[in-house]
Parts: C-alpha cells; structure tokens; sequence
C-alpha cells in the first residue's frame, strides 16, 4: 500500500510540474487540475451513457496550434506516466462522450481551435479545425452550390472529431468526406496528409497521394493529434425529394429487396434509413411497421421522372403502405423535415429532434434528461441479415429486459450501418440494465459475423477480439512504439 501511495504520488507530482509549464504557456483560464482523492486523481463528469468515470488528471484547453505542438512536445517525455486523451468538442455521445477509454490521462480539449481557415465553393473544400460545428460550416454554404455532409446529430458536433471516427452523414460515410488532416505528432512535429491546399496553384482534390495513404494512419487512431482538416464539400441538386415507404414485419425480408435493388441501380441518393419498429411511430409510420425515407435527388425533370418510377414499384409490388412523397408541402410532420433538411446539408431541424429524444438541447445532455447508448454494427444489405440483427436485438431484450431501437442506414448496396439505440431512465438500476443489455450486443452480433465499427470506452478492450487478424494488431502496436515510445498520446478505444 505504501509503494502504491507512493507511485500515485510520485505520477501527481510530475504532471503537476507539467501542467503549471504548460499554464504559463496558455495563459489563465485555460488549465484545470482535479483535486487528489484516496485511490488517486479522480474527477466527476457526467456523460449520457453513464459509463464509468475515468480518473484524470485536468483538462487543458489551448488557443492555438503552435500552444497544441508546444503542449504534445511536454508530454513526449518518458519520465511523465500519462498522456493525452483528445477531444475535439466532446459530444460523443452514447459513445463515452468526453470520458477516455483509459484511467489516468489529461485531456486535451480543442474545442477553443474553432476557425473555418479556408472556404472554397469552387473547388470544393474547407479548411476546419476541431472545434466547428457542422450547423456552422453548413450555415457558412447556404445559398451556394455546395453543401457539408451532415449527420443526423446535433448541429452543435465537431465535423472533425464525427469524421476521424467513422461516423455517418445522409450522403455517405463521414470519412470519405476528409481530403487531408493537419497533424501534430507525438514529437511535437506538425505535418499535412493526404491531400491539402498550395499557395499559388491549384491541385485536384485527391486524399491518397503518392505512395502509401498515410491519411488513414490518424482515423480512429493515438499516433497523432489532428489540428485541422480538409473538408469536401458535396455539390448541391438541383432538386431533391424524399420518399417515406412504410411496410410490415411480415414484408420485411421482400422490402428491404426492393429497397436495395433501387440503390444498387443508382436510383437513391444518400443514406436510405429504415427505421425499425420501435422508432418508426416516433417517426411518422404507423405502429409495429417499418418507415424508410429515401431521397431522390438531381435535376427537376430526373427527380419527378424517378420519384414516379418509385412510387409506382412500391404500389404495384404489394410490399408497402404509407408510400407518399415526404415533406412540408405535401404535410410532412418534423421528423420528415428534420430529414429532409440534412439530406440538402442544413441541420438546422437536428436539435429539435435531438431534445425531442432526450428531453434536454445538446448543452445539457451529458448532464441532464434520459441515458442514452449506442452500438453501431456493420450488417450486409440483405433483407435475410437484416430480419437476423433485429432477431438478435429481440433475443437482447428476452434476456436483459431492454428493448432498443434501431436505424438501418445503407452506406451503399452491400453493407449497411445498423445503428443500435438505447434508452434509459437516468438512475442506477437502469443504468445496469442497459448496460448488460449493451453487452450483450456486442457479445451476439459479433458472435454471429456483425462487427462494430465504431467503440464505446468501456468496450474499448474489444478491438483484439473484434480483429480478423493478429498479425494486423501487432503492426498498429509496432507503428504506436515507433511514433510514440514516450506514450505522449494516452491509448485511445482503438489501441
């Protein structure tokens, strides 16, 4: 016990020696340490999901590049027992939030990085950093003819940090939207992957380069610190429409068909959603059905022409009800407009939805309102894989009690994104539950050949597991020793 009090000691005086170089840096304000508690610096955040607190040491919040390359540089230092745990805004949430994955660490909070560097509508891409938010990198694009790719999540989340974990917009896959990064590495060392603007000439976008792809390095990745992103940006429609098809569990199997015959054939645009259903009557289609929208988009005359070509199939083929074309002016409910508008990059309507859910507007969720978790399988798009996950989710709620929701989202015509959402009231007992029901999630889906692609903190320990190859593992862990032998970058859900 004594050479445990020690050490715990001995860790606190080295980062407080760091953190008082690292204040002088930043200036006031910008440095909060935690008091020491008896197993040892502990700290009290609240998070949505209600995982475990992570014991931390402070928070440091720079206000510039060259402080984040000054403050990794301080922690690249082998006699100092923590690192880093980054965090662009912090609204990962159902995910673990702000929390690390690791005990021990001091978070490096960017959210103050917040300017749009670069806008160019011509080109087609944006220079971020950390801290914009995707409602004000789409307000910046109103009235041109780009738009962001925008996820279904508050107007209030990071577009980097959304982006560098994989998550999913209504037009594809966040990372596929990332041309290059700006990273600080665990020297100190500031460099530019994949592709980024040059002075005085101008180069297509293209994020692979010559030689290997080092942009995918720092994607769910501790080997660096992104400061900055280049950004695509989407070329608006002309036109666009949403289609809302509800049809029965009965039809499931022969909807879900049809449904990626017309993406395969390059009909939809976007992320077709099916919602299940325990979501759908929150979303406009009748109870016990299921509801998906998909949107139609292109010029006017090819927009009217394959919506008509729809809407006809899905009458004629006898699978689905409720097929109408969604939106304010044919009666649209705020779901439908919530949907529509993030489809055309405006996630202005996301909120409302978001407090709609949650009973709280997204400053407050962490603290306040109902817990709320995620799991974000990978299915493929078949109706028979499709109708075996929503088997699994019911073989969840038979054993632990919990019933979740779930959204379908195709990210193409072969593998689809099969958001697992659960609720819960915001206390102990419940807590529990949906935690066990979270485990047991993962324990089944990945049993049977569904794997995430996205980690919770508390399932960070997963990704050995949850890896097809060891061989590949060894490889991520050899380049982190070479990239970072100090540990200057605490090891994240995916290390």
């Amino acid at each position: 016990m004594p050479i445990r009090s020690a050490t715990i000691h001995g860790e606190l005086a080295s980062v407080i020696r760091v953190l008082s170089k690292i204040r002088d840096l930043v200036g006031p304000g910008r440095v909060d340490e935690f008091a020491t508690g008896t197993n040892g610096v502990e700290r009290s955040r609240p998070n949505v999901g209600m995982y475990r607190t992570r014991r931390s040491f402070g928070v440091i919040r720079p206000a510039t590049v060259d402080q984040v390359c000054r403050i990794v540089e301080y922690f690249d230092d082998p006699d100092l027992p923590i690192g880093l745990h980054i965090v662009s805004t912090g609204r990962n949430w159902g995910l673990g939030s702000a929390e690390p994955a690791r005990d021990r660490t001091v978070t490096l909070d960017l959210s103050d990085l917040d300017e749009i560097r670069r806008l160019d509508i011509d080109a087609g891409f944006a220079i971020v950093e950390p801290g914009v938010t995707q409602g004000r990198l789409a307000a910046s694009l109103a009235g041109t003819d780009r738009m962001l790719n925008v996820t279904a999540s508050s107007a209030h989340t990071s577009i980097i940090g959304n982006g560098l974990d994989r998550g999913v917009g209504l037009r594809q896959q966040r990372v596929d939207d990332l041309l290059g990064l700006e990273v600080v590495l665990p020297d100190g060392q500031l460099v530019h992957v994949g592709w980024w603007p040059e002075e005085g000439r101008r180069t297509p976008l293209y994020p692979y380069g010559l030689g290997p792809s080092l942009l995918q390095l720092f994607v769910q990745s501790d080997l660096g610190v992104v400061s900055a992103a280049a950004v695509r940006l989407l070329h608006r429609p002309k036109a666009q429409r949403v289609i809302r098809l509800g049809f029965a569990p009965r039809n499931l199997i022969s909807a879900v068909g049809a449904l990626r015959r017309w993406v395969a054939q390059g009909l939809v645009g976007g992320v077709l959603k099916i919602y299940d259903t325990v979501s759908a009557a929150s979303y406009g289609g009748s109870a016990g059905g299921f509801l998906a929208h998909l949107c139609i988009d292109g010029t006017e005359r090819s927009v009217a022409a394959i919506s008509s070509l729809i809407l006809e199939e899905a009458v004629s083929s006898g699978l689905f009800t409720d097929a109408t074309p969604a939106g304010r002016e044919a009666g649209g409910d705020a779901v439908v407009a919530m949907v529509e508008g993030a489809y055309s990059g405006d996630p202005s309507y996301n909120d409302g939805m978001l407090e709609a859910t949650l009973g709280q507007p997204a400053a407050r969720v962490d603290e306040h309102g109902l817990g709320w978790l995620f799991f974000l399988p990978l299915v493929p798009f078949s109706g028979e894989d499709i109708a075996r996950a929503h088997g699994l989710l019911a073989q969840v709620h038979e054993e632990t009690g919990v019933r979740a929701g779930c959204t379908v989202n195709a990210l193409n015509a072969d593998v689809i994104d099969f958001v697992v959402t659960v609720k819960f009231a915001r206390e102990e007992r419940a807590a529990e539950r949906a935690h066990r029901a979270l485990d047991r999630a993962y324990e089944l889906f990945s049993a049977t050949g569904f794997m995430p692609y996205r980690l919770d903190i508390d399932h960070a320990d997963w990704v050995d597991r949850l890896s097809p190859d060891p061989g590949a593992r060894e490889l991520v862990r050899r380049l982190k020793k070479t990239l970072d032998p100090n540990g200057a970058i605490a090891r994240g859900r995916y290390s």
